[in-house]
């Protein structure tokens, strides 16, 4: 009846090592992704860039959606807001730079992806000091990869 408890008890524990260690991995994932597309995203815009003053038309946890005109008189309203909004409020007008080929891929002017390394860094720690304690502990208890005793 030990052995057989043991078992139970060590497939209990390599199961939880092993979801904290997939989501752990997933979040990583997520925060180098994230870095790639925020360099990607800067590269277009410095490639081809365009300069405009645009409205902030609202501010929400998700995104920040701005109104600007482009010089051939068209107004944007990227869908998915713009880069880098952080400090900005409802109403004010802030200087703006977009990718010409793609109006909407736009950043606040003079921000980069040097603002999400800070973010995404601070998660990546946070993540792993949790993670890493908590598999420390599991695998102190006993080998968490052990093959049942055969019968």
């Amino acid at each position: 009846m030990k052995v057989r408890e043991k078992v139970a008890g060590g497939r209990g524990r390599r199961a939880l090592a092993i979801a904290l260690l997939v989501v752990a991995s997933t979040i990583s994932f997520l925060c180098i992704t994230l870095v790639f597309a925020a360099w990607s995203n800067d590269r277009s815009i410095g490639a081809r860039t365009g300069f405009a003053n645009a409205e902030v038309v609202s501010v929400a946890f998700d995104r920040t959606v701005i109104r600007f005109e482009t010089p051939d008189e068209m107004v944007h309203i990227p869908q998915n807001g713009v880069l880098y909004p952080g400090g900005l409020a409802k109403g004010q007008v802030v200087r703006v730079e977009y990718d010409r080929q793609d109006p909407d891929t736009v950043r606040v002017a003079g921000r980069n992806m040097s603002m999400t390394l800070l973010p995404l860094g601070s998660t990546l720690f946070v993540t792993w000091v949790v993670v890493g304690p908590a598999l420390w502990w599991l695998r102190r208890s006993g080998p968490l990869f052990r093959k049942p005793p055969q019968r």
